[in-house]
């Protein structure tokens, strides 16, 4: 497994490259938002661990560009504590987010989660779910809605994959931070309303409707036919 190292401290990236290594994963690094979006062309990475604040191009425009190409799991760094800002790179297609300071077995296992719940997604049960125009092909992780083909991220897969396999069934936002991000949260509940908001929307672009519903004060449903 490759992963690509996007931070423009040395010592940072050197520390993370040294325990991610002895994890047994190849690691490659760029230091600035313009060799990280040259190094992601040309390496093709598993997976991306991208800082926040970038000089040149910042670490928001850069997940937005990678996301623009591939559904590559993105783990943000974060200097800043605020709510806010964590959900700001969730929204613009990031898996999770770890905020600095922070300690190199917690990155790697954060590494480790994320990269595993992107093979699963991939070979998640039922293989196949059909459901009010929305085809969920888990072998190979393809989702067709109205006949368009929608790119996710894992976790917007797995999100999607749980919600669809059982329509018109609320899941709770803890329920569902089990399902789709095996709790890699401790609880923040508010990721969810994140992924489900930009799932909402490659939905909604691709058909005309989200098929995602929030049932207030509980969690969120998939319906077939949901209100115009």
């Amino acid at each position: 497994m490759k992963v690509l190292v996007i931070d423009d401290e040395p010592k940072i990236v050197d520390l993370v490259k040294l325990y991610l290594e002895r994890d047994g994963y190849q690691v490659v690094a760029a230091r600035d938002g313009h060799a990280a979006l040259a190094e992601m062309r040309e390496e093709q990475p598993d997976l991306v661990i991208l800082d926040l604040m970038l000089p040149g191009i910042d670490g928001v425009e850069v997940c937005r560009r990678i996301r623009r190409e591939s559904n590559v799991p993105i783990i943000m760094l974060t200097a800043r504590a605020e709510e806010a800002d964590k959900l700001i790179g969730l929204e613009v297609g990031a898996d999770d987010y770890v905020t600095k300071p922070f300690s190199p077995r917690e990155l790697t296992g954060r590494v480790r989660a994320v990269l595993r719940r992107s093979t699963t997604a991939q070979g998640q049960k039922p293989e196949r779910i059909e459901v009010g125009g929305l085809i969920v092909d888990s072998t190979g992780h393809k989702v067709m809605c109205d006949g368009k083909l929608i790119d996710l991220t894992p976790t917007e897969f797995r999100l999607l994959c749980a919600l669809a396999s059982q329509p018109e069934r609320v899941f709770s936002r803890g329920q569902l931070l089990e399902r789709a991000l095996e709790n890699q949260f401790e609880g923040y509940e508010r990721t969810i309303d994140t992924h489900v908001k930009n799932l909402r929307q490659k939905l909604t672009r691709a058909s005309g409707r989200s098929c995602i519903e929030t049932v207030y004060g509980v969690g969120y449903k998939f319906v077939e036919s949901p209100d115009a």
